[in-house]
């Protein structure tokens, strides 16, 4: 009980810090119960479930205040969900040390996304084929579905495989590529990790590494996280944050790859 109510304490935390970013905060969840002494399969389950209930508190936030673009998430991120579904399924069938390898190679490469200053543009639409033009509130953009498509289909998969949302990823994609505000990136994002979240939980309970008891309570304590951290990040600008979460990243990295050879 007091490892549990140490691990809810975190885990609020956690939530709230990542909400107020649109990430879904896999990357900490799933580290923090691979300390705890789960699996890594297990850890990555409960860990979609946490980042679902999450991502649909902030998604009512951002979406009552209409920061949401649905019809840009009902476009880019099915390939996201679909591959999500099978990178939780297949992570059954994978060495648990291939995971956490997986994990830490991807916290770096999330570290780097952090890293990179992330600059709203100005993004005349484009006419070309294979750009769909996306009109929004007050906002024009172009997405190039021949280079989003494919690369959420991919973070989809590993996201799902080994529980982390893929915000860190998508997000920048939206606004370096797409030309979409920072605002509407980040609400959009909280609705993508919601659908990506569930996805990859289907996809690993099937496999039975769904641990209830463990998985509900923090739910409910990232929930509340979720649902302070949307309120939060409409009052402030959370791109201070950026590098804070990227040194944190990298020294969950290097206490995942510790935990890799300490077990071997």
């Amino acid at each position: 009980m007091n490892t549990l109510f140490l691990i809810s304490l975190i885990i609020l935390f956690i939530s709230f810090t990542m909400a107020m970013v649109g990430k879904g905060g896999g990357n900490f969840y799933v580290l923090v119960m691979v300390l705890a002494g789960l699996s890594m399969q297990k850890a990555a389950t409960n860990s979609q479930l946490i980042m679902m209930g999450t991502a649909i508190a902030s998604m009512l936030v951002f979406h009552k205040n209409k920061k949401i673009d649905w019809k840009l998430a009902l476009i880019i991120d099915p390939p996201t969900d679909i591959m999500a579904f099978f990178g939780g399924f297949f992570a059954s069938r994978m060495e648990s040390i291939t995971l956490k390898a997986m994990f830490a190679f991807f916290l770096i490469l999330i570290s780097v996304f952090m890293f990179i200053p992330v600059k709203e543009k100005i993004n005349n639409q484009n006419k070309k084929f294979g750009y769909w033009n996306r009109t929004f509130e007050k906002y024009n953009y172009s997405v190039n579905l021949f280079i989003v498509l494919p690369i959420t289909a991919l973070v989809g998969f590993f996201s799902g495989a080994i529980g982390i949302s893929g915000g860190a990823f998508k997000i920048p994609l939206m606004v370096m590529l797409c030309g979409i505000p920072m605002e509407i990136a980040i609400g959009t994002s909280s609705a993508m990790v919601a659908a990506t979240a569930l996805m990859g939980f289907i996809g690993h309970s099937l496999n039975g590494d769904f641990s209830p008891q463990f998985a509900i309570p923090l739910t409910i304590i990232a929930i509340i996280g979720g649902l302070l951290g949307s309120k939060n990040a409409l009052k402030s600008k959370p791109k201070n944050l950026k590098k804070i979460f990227a040194i944190t990243n990298l020294i969950a990295a290097i206490i995942m790859i510790y935990n890799i050879f300490s077990k071997n």
